[in-house]
């Protein structure tokens, strides 16, 4: 299996619009973060995760020529924005299957309508097959896919465990027993926003402590804004089994 990191950032990205902050003035191609999105592929499947606003760039810049679907996390505009540019994917290859919390197909639907429409359709709108997932596995490309229920403050959102790596992004909750389906995986992702702490995302200090938790064999932090540092200078900081994530890494599970 294959994860790239399409984006690593936060709802703004990195750098932010008209930002003086020494982050986003970084000339480290680390630095610069597009919006939280995986590619992950195995036996001829290719699954995306989340298709924020970075969508069609993502796409060209990983030289993606074909999605079986995309699994979404929750709605928030930054993981949801780029399901238009499916367009060229649905031209090509016909209907793309989306999977999602029903009350995250409910807010494509509403802020999608075209898409969704059986009557009177615009020719170029593309068309999805929907997937209703719930807190239970279900199996994509021959993979069974494992979800991870946790809490964006008051908003459900959705983690997914592939065989032995598990992605968790936009999270400030989760019980014990949903880290108890992760408990020893070989690579655990998941959110760092920043040092200080937020209302409903985790800081690197509670990312750490939910590392702990998991011990997985190594942990890689994405959803990451400027305020938590240079990614260079960060890295040196975490534990030798903890990395910062970064646009167009790579890895092999």
């Amino acid at each position: 299996m294959k994860v790239t990191f399409l984006g690593t950032g936060t709802s703004q990205g990195i750098p932010i619009i008209g930002s003086k902050h020494p982050v986003c003035l970084s000339s480290n191609p680390k630095d610069k973060r597009l919006r939280v999105s995986i590619l992950v592929e195995w036996e001829g499947n290719t699954y995306v995760v989340d298709c924020g606003p970075d969508f069609r760039y993502q796409m060209l810049r990983a030289g993606v020529e074909k999605i079986n679907g995309i699994l979404f996390t929750h709605e928030h505009t930054d993981h949801v924005m780029g399901l238009d540019d499916i367009r060229p994917f649905y031209f090509r290859q016909g209907d793309v299957s989306i999977y999602g919390h029903k009350r995250v197909l409910k807010s494509l639907k509403k802020r999608f309508d075209y898409v969704f429409k059986t009557k009177n359709r615009y020719p170029g709108a593309p068309s999805v097959i929907l997937n209703r997932i719930k807190n239970k596995p279900f199996e994509i490309g021959g993979l069974e896919v494992l979800p991870i229920n946790g809490r964006h403050a008051e908003l459900q959102v959705f983690g997914f465990k592939f065989n032995n790596f598990a992605y968790l992004t936009d999270m400030k909750t989760v019980k014990d027993k949903e880290v108890e389906k992760i408990k020893n995986v070989k690579v655990l992702v998941v959110n760092a926003l920043r040092i200080e702490p937020h209302r409903s995302h985790f800081n690197l200090e509670e990312a750490l402590e939910f590392i702990k938790k998991v011990n997985p064999k190594k942990a890689y932090l994405t959803h990451i804004s400027h305020l938590l540092g240079f990614h260079d200078e960060v890295e040196k900081t975490l534990p030798e089994n903890v990395f910062l994530a970064y646009d167009e890494l790579q890895l092999t599970i």
